[in-house]
Formats: structure tokens, C-alpha cells, sequence
């Protein structure tokens, strides 16, 4: 006979971890749907809305920005702004005063596109959280707090 497993939670409801990974499940499948005829990952796509958010501010934006804004892993945003590359959404250029650095900035095809990937995810977005009513704000307090005490590990 198996030993039993023994489990913090009583049951998986009661389990903060796995409810998180079904419901980022279900929402990056909502995402794809809407980010495939774009030809974008969800990734790329956060990636090019972070650098959106940041070139408001600045035209000097790097990669380290971008992966800061993101909470991305550096090797993986420089891998990814590669291919955005390629895709024509960004260009990577020398910082003019960081020799270690480059400026990233969206290609007009770029602009157009992120423009387009907003609506559709934010649309999305809307519906995929409706239920949540009143309480969406709530929700994305307790979703911020949760990723300023935990962005450092």
C-alpha cells in the first residue's frame, strides 16, 4: 500500500501556489489566442509594453530598463529584444554614453503593432477578470504587494 502524502492545504482551493499557476495558466491561454495572428509571444509582448511604458520617459531606454520594468531575467530579455529585432519591432543601438549598453527603441512596425497587441490584451484582460467586479482593484493591490516583496529573490 502507498504511503500518503501528507499536504499543508486541505484541499488544492485552500493551496495559494496552485490556484496562481491554474489561473496564470488560463489567462496566458487567453493571452496566446490574441497574440498569435500578431505574431508575438506573451513575453515579447511584455517585453515591447515595458519599453512602450519606459520610452515615455526617456529615449535613452536599455536593456537593463526593460528588464528591471519587467521583472525578467536579463540574459533572457537581451535574447528576446534579439528577436524583435529580426521581427522588425525594435531597433538595438550603442548607448551614447554607456559603452556596456544599448538603447532600444520601437521601429514604427513596432508602434503599430505593440498598439494593436494592447487592445487585444487589454480587452481581453477586461473579460478574463470580469468577474472580479468591484473587487479587481483590491486584487491588483494584493498582486502588486505580492511582487514588491517578492521581486528580489
Amino acid at each position: 500500500m502507498p504511503k500518503e502524502i501528507n499536504f499543508h492545504f486541505k484541499s488544492p482551493k485552500d493551496s495559494p501556489g496552485y490556484l496562481l499557476g491554474q489561473l496564470t495558466m488560463l489567462w496566458q491561454r487567453k493571452q496566446k489566442k490574441v497574440l498569435d495572428p500578431l505574431d508575438l509571444t506573451q513575453t515579447q509582448f511584455v517585453l515591447l509594453a515595458a519599453l512602450g511604458w519606459l520610452s515615455k520617459n526617456s529615449n535613452a531606454v536599455t536593456q537593463i530598463d526593460i528588464a528591471n520594468q519587467s521583472n525578467f531575467d536579463r540574459m533572457m530579455v537581451s535574447k528576446v529584444l534579439r528577436t524583435l529585432e529580426e521581427k522588425g519591432f525594435v531597433t538595438r543601438q550603442e548607448h551614447e554614453t554607456d559603452t556596456r549598453a544599448k538603447t532600444i527603441r520601437l521601429t514604427d512596425t513596432g508602434e503599430a503593432v505593440l498598439q494593436k497587441a494592447i487592445i487585444e490584451i487589454e480587452n481581453a484582460d477586461l473579460d478574463f477578470f470580469s468577474s472580479l467586479n468591484e473587487n479587481l482593484s483590491s486584487f491588483n493591490s494584493n498582486m502588486v504587494k505580492l511582487i514588491d516583496t517578492n521581486k528580489t529573490e
